[in-house]
């Protein structure tokens, strides 16, 4: 019932580049009304098709620096020689509007979060094998070979932070790796800790 619904939280998907992250958390925000996508700031240039305030914002590095200074994300991390942040007043917006929020983020910056004491739970991401990802990295055409070994070396040293985190996901199959997080994020709803006045609403009073 509506009047024992739960409180908002972030949602953060955790995986190494190329590991789906990305793919998976826009299907959670197609399934999910109550949830929204936090918009990364970074000072690395758009990808492909990605457009600035959509897929992230895009800015320079001194825009980046003079956020940071103000104490303006809640995390913030350089990762393959690019500055990423997450803007701390977004969330703190969005949660008291009773939104849950996506995350899509490396393991640094999910680390910062967990440290910043906001309501999350963390999802560490992963496709089957290293051999695995170097393929989705390749098949992606983007990078080049040095990027490409960067990320994969980036790779293996996130991975060996997976204890940190709440859940496992292996995606090997897409479909299946989105029904598993949002087993996980029902089940957190459920946790009585986020549940609001249950015995005020239990006793009618």
């Amino acid at each position: 019932m509506e009047k024992y619904g739960s409180r908002s939280f972030l949602i953060i998907l955790i995986a190494p580049s190329g590991g789906g992250k990305s793919t998976i958390a826009k299907r959670i925000l197609e399934d999910f009304n109550r949830t929204t996508y936090s918009i990364s700031y970074t000072t690395r240039k758009p990808r492909g098709k990605e457009q600035h305030g959509v897929d992230y914002f895009f800015i320079s590095q001194q825009e980046f620096e003079e956020i940071a200074a103000q104490n303006g994300f809640l995390e913030s991390a350089l990762v393959h020689g690019y500055y990423y942040g997450t803007s701390r007043k977004f969330i703190e917006k969005k949660l008291a509007a009773g939104k849950h929020i996506v995350l899509d983020i490396d393991v640094q910056g999910a680390m910062q979060v967990m440290q910043s004491g906001v309501d999350c739970v963390t999802v560490f991401i992963l496709p089957p094998t290293i051999s695995e990802l170097e393929k989705r990295l390749r098949a992606r055409g983007t990078d080049s070979e040095q990027v490409i070994a960067l990320r994969l070396q980036n790779a293996r040293r996130e991975i060996a932070e997976v204890d940190n985190f709440d859940f496992l996901v292996i995606n090997d199959d897409l479909e299946q790796a989105v029904q598993d997080v949002e087993r996980i994020i029902k089940t957190e709803e459920m946790r009585i800790c986020r549940k609001k006045k249950i015995i005020e609403n239990f006793m009618e009073v």
